[in-house]
């Protein structure tokens, strides 16, 4: 399956947000949860959306979305 281009930027920005957390106090902590939360869903939206108008599984969608940003992101 080919990813569009506009998933692999969600889920790595979804990503790198969360990455985010370990690095802050509890205050700024909250914060970027926050941020972290609100770029994972936009990533849900769109994989979501994407499953449905190619008619394939979300869920099988999500697993490889995830499976390639790692992958990429270890082999960068």
């Amino acid at each position: 399956m080919d990813l569009p281009d506009d998933l692999i930027a969600l889920q790595r920005t979804a990503d790198d947000e969360g990455r985010k957390l370990g690095r802050l106090d509890d205050d700024e902590r909250t914060k970027q949860r926050e941020v972290w939360f609100e770029a994972a869903a936009k990533t849900q939206d769109a994989v979501e959306a994407y499953a449905q108008d190619a008619g394939l599984n979300r869920f099988d969608v999500e697993k490889q979305l995830r499976q390639f940003t790692r992958q990429t992101r270890q082999a960068g």
